[in-house]
């Protein structure tokens, strides 16, 4: 089959979540970098480009310079994936939308939620193919746990507790990564419930298929001279009448990169965290708690590339995204109506996340009173 053709803005020298989309997007032998606009700077931009095998006549200075050229070549890009930090994704993602170009985004979709709606819009309007790159929800046993849920194993889902802790930001530090997302006019409203608290947020959701009604957060910046929240606690309240708290730290220290996911119905209980993927804890009531592990007895066998036993972890779990995102737009492109196995985390996805951050934080500013989530 012949790969798609990927162009990327964003993502040059130095940008670790850049190199991440691309070895995500060659796993599977699915996609090919051929275009990209990498930099700001064009010096720096071509750079990139060569060092990643780009032709010069596909390195761009700017990415609506890129999205017209590529919509113009007969062997233009398929997809775009746009790697740049929130402030800088609405622009791109609508301009290569308006030239009918699918488009992979990282999240969170953008640094506003008016700038969510207006990618949103962008769209509905292009009918173009628009993957959020929520990467957890790629995690082979992920899957497993939503579709046990579905399947009723667990019984009405009851408490549902999600936490996402890290401490690389428990001091003053400056870098790049860190000095864009504790930027508010880079990141937006939201720093830690922003950057990592909707990674929480869409594992929760994804994964037990419930609707966050209202939240109570308690958004903190512990770190003198900060400029966004690098430590979040919320109250949540599901449809259905589930309840949930949800917590989001960069500030706790002895977390490298603590995803993790505790579920309870009136049937059974489960519990999933990213440091240790490749095993699924499942508690019928009064039985004995099992282990469930990747590909092994008692788990469905799809999006698993290697035998039960071999690790597989992150880069696969994104590799995953990619894979599906081709799947999809395969299909779309040739108008068939062929359904995902599983749903790709999309445009409301990302719209979701923007009202879930905007609704944290006008909580958090009104001494945490209860607040409704707008879509």
């Amino acid at each position: 089959m012949t790969r798609l053709k990927l162009g990327m803005v964003g993502g040059g020298q130095g940008a670790f979540i850049g190199a991440v989309h691309r070895m995500a997007a060659r796993l599977d032998d699915q996609w090919e970098l051929v275009a990209g606009a990498l930099s700001s700077d064009p010096e720096r931009a071509l750079t990139s480009s060569r060092e990643l095998g780009i032709s010069d006549d596909r390195s761009y200075s700017n990415f609506a310079a890129m999205a017209q050229a590529e919509a113009d070549r007969a062997d233009g890009i398929d997809a775009v994936a746009i790697v740049t930090p929130n402030h800088a994704h609405a622009g791109p993602a609508i301009s290569f939308l308006n030239y009918g170009i699918h488009v992979i985004c990282d999240k969170p979709l953008s640094a506003t939620l008016d700038q969510a709606r207006d990618i949103a819009h962008a769209v509905k309007e292009s009918g173009k193919c628009f993957v959020l790159t929520h990467n957890y929800t790629g995690y082979p046993l992920v899957r497993q746990a939503r579709q046990m849920i579905a399947g009723g194993e667990l019984g009405d889902i009851r408490v549902v507790q999600v936490e996402y802790a890290q401490d690389w930001l428990a001091e003053e530090v400056s870098n790049k990564q860190a000095d864009w997302r504790t930027d508010p006019a880079k990141s937006g409203a939201g720093g830690c419930i922003g950057d990592i608290g909707t990674h929480a947020i869409n594992l929760a959701t994804f994964v037990t298929g419930l609707e966050v009604k209202e939240v109570a957060a308690d958004l903190d910046t512990f770190v003198p001279g900060r400029g966004l929240d690098d430590n979040a606690q919320v109250f949540l309240r599901f449809g259905g009448g589930a309840k949930g708290m949800l917590w989001s730290s960069q500030v706790a220290v002895g977390n490298e990169n603590n995803l993790t996911l505790r579920i309870y119905g009136s049937k059974a209980g489960i519990e999933w965290s990213q440091e240790n993927p490749n095993v699924l804890l499942f508690t019928r009531f009064g039985e004995p708690k099992q282990v469930l592990t990747r590909g092994g007895p008692g788990t469905s066998p799809a999006d698993t590339r290697i035998p039960s036993g071999h690790p597989e972890g992150y880069l696969e779990a994104f590799g995953t995204i990619y894979a599906d995102a081709a799947k999809l737009i395969r299909a779309h492109d040739r108008k068939s109506d062929a359904p995902q196995s599983d749903p790709l985390p999309n445009i409301n996805d990302g719209v979701f996340g923007m009202a879930f951050v905007s609704a944290c934080v006008k909580s958090s500013e009104n001494n945490s009173a209860w607040v409704k989530v707008n879509s």
